[in-house]
């Protein structure tokens, strides 16, 4: 019954924990919903208003260009009307210069007593029906009382208000017709009345052009509504995400907890076994894809060219191209000889099979004996390969080992320096410790370079340098931890590098 209570707890947190877990993921999409909804609320407010206020501006400015139209229209009525009281007085004027077609005089009891055009007299009300004052019918005449008399005018209605004043607009009479019209007028519009006539001008506003801008907007209030809700829906997925995380990863340490120490040590058993074997997979498929080409490629060279020696292909053996070609066997058998070494030495050292004999060792004769070994590949390439400053001192170390780091470091210093570069070898002391410092002012590295150095097949190409298999510097790193020791590389792209081996004194 103890084992089933055990075995029961697990299983309700877990369907604890996944609900949960549930919760939060719908808490968190409620949220999202709501600050998208907000946001979108907020921009279709904001919409409204802006389209309110561009109209209200339209709306203005029409008002401000109708009573600009009232105040020509009045001044030319006003016009009219002293030129027919002139004419009405005896006078004479230009009429045809204000748009006057005719210009009447009739007696109160709206008999004509004189007509400037007989064939075109204005026809006047009835005085029983006229309502006096000042009046305008359509489609273009005005009358008005003068000295005991009535003025008619006959006029043309195009030449009370210009025409590119009148855009979208009209002069409404107060029975609501129109006495002159755009042919772009809606027929709405506020109107503005014309002093002292019984005329209204009237303009519409053209929404097309006052929302011109408003429009052009459009994708701005788009991006505030789905900018913010996309970038809030990724950060709360992000955060769900990294939360469910640590949730299952704290379930699993509870349930582990709450197992016994014999299945819990099992447990943790099988999970180290994984991953150890998920490492040893891995390494393997990196070492399967990094010595495929290395090894093929001197291999293809030496085929190649044997083939081309056994089957005669220039002739008979003396051509010139047999010696070219045995050269080249020659040097990619030697290249595959390296590299097949260099494999098997890092083997050795990852499984512990390379012999360290530690004991008390003369690092000043190391370096001379691998800075002469070097120093003839310098001259070929005529780098400045010399021993600088150097204190005497013995490190508590294995000579081949020595020898072996010291090798790696002068031919990676020999890799990426130019010809005509320098490269200086330094022993010192220091609290403890014999340093053998390698300084050369080749192409450097990067930080990211840096931070790659010493993984096995890990080599940084550069134009005009023959690099290795990658495995140099791996060693070398290796190497100098068994033997209590450690390798720093240091340097800036361009200015060179510094390659560090630090040993412990004897």
């Amino acid at each position: 019954m103890a084992q089933s209570g055990a075995i029961s707890h697990p299983i309700i947190a877990a369907f604890a924990a996944r609900a949960g877990l549930r919760g939060i993921r719908f808490t968190v999409l409620l949220c999202v919903v709501l600050i998208c909804g907000c946001f979108a609320a907020a921009a279709v407010l904001q919409m409204r208003n802006d389209r309110a206020h561009a109209l209200a501006q339209a709306q203005v400015f029409e008002t401000e260009r109708a009573a600009d139209a009232a105040a020509a229209a009045g001044a030319t009525l006003d016009r009219l009307a002293a030129i027919g009281k002139a004419y009405a007085d005896g006078q004479e004027t230009n009429f045809a210069a204000e748009g006057i077609r005719n210009v009447s005089v009739f007696d109160g009891a709206g008999l004509a007593l004189r007509t400037l055009e007989s064939h075109d007299t204005p026809s006047l009300p009835q005085a029983s029906v006229w309502p006096g004052g000042r009046q305008v019918y359509a489609p273009g005449l005005l009358t008005f009382p003068y000295d005991g008399r009535i003025v008619a005018i006959s006029f043309d209605p195009k030449a009370l208000v210009p025409s590119r004043m009148l855009a979208r607009g009209a002069l409404t009479l107060k029975d609501g017709s129109a006495l002159l019209r755009d042919a772009t007028w809606s027929g709405s519009g506020d109107g503005v009345p014309v002093a002292g006539w019984p005329v209204t001008v009237r303009t519409s506003v053209d929404e097309q052009s006052a929302l011109a801008a408003w429009t052009g907007a459009l994708p701005l209030y788009l991006f505030v509504i789905l900018g913010p809700s996309l970038a809030g829906a990724a950060l709360a997925a992000v955060f769900v995400r990294e939360f469910e995380r640590r949730a299952r990863a704290a379930e699993a340490i509870r349930s582990l907890r709450a197992t016994r120490p014999v299945e819990a040590k099992l447990l943790v058993r099988l999970a180290e076994a994984e991953r150890r074997a998920v490492e040893d997979s891995r390494a393997k498929s990196e070492f399967i894809a990094h010595m495929s080409h290395e090894l093929r490629t001197p291999l293809n060279a030496i085929i190649g060219f044997s083939e081309v020696i056994e089957r005669g292909f220039y002739g008979p053996a003396g051509h010139p191209k047999y010696v070219e070609y045995a050269h080249d066997i020659n040097e990619a058998g030697r290249n595959l000889h390296n590299k097949i070494g260099d494999i098997l030495e890092f083997a050795n050292v990852e499984a512990g099979r390379y012999p360290i004999a530690l004991a008390p060792t003369d690092v000043c004769a190391v370096v001379q004996t691998c800075v002469g070994e070097h120093a003839g590949r310098a001259f070929s390439r005529r780098i400045s390969l010399d021993v600088g400053f150097v204190q005497s001192g013995e490190a508590l170390a294995d000579r081949l080992a020595v020898d072996r780091i010291l090798t790696s470091l002068i031919t990676n210093a020999l890799a990426y320096t130019a010809e005509g570069g320098r490269i200086r070898v330094d022993v010192l002391e220091e609290e403890g410790a014999v340093v053998v410092r390698v300084r050369d002012n080749g192409a450097g590295f990067t930080r990211a370079e840096l931070a790659e150095t010493g993984k096995p097949f890990k080599r940084f190409d550069r134009s005009g340098a023959q690099t290795g298999g990658g495995l140099g510097l791996t060693i070398a790193m290796a190497l100098a931890r068994r033997m209590n020791g450690a390798v720093r590389i240091s340097g800036v792209p361009g200015g060179g590098s510094i390659a560090e081996l630090r040993l412990p004194k004897a």
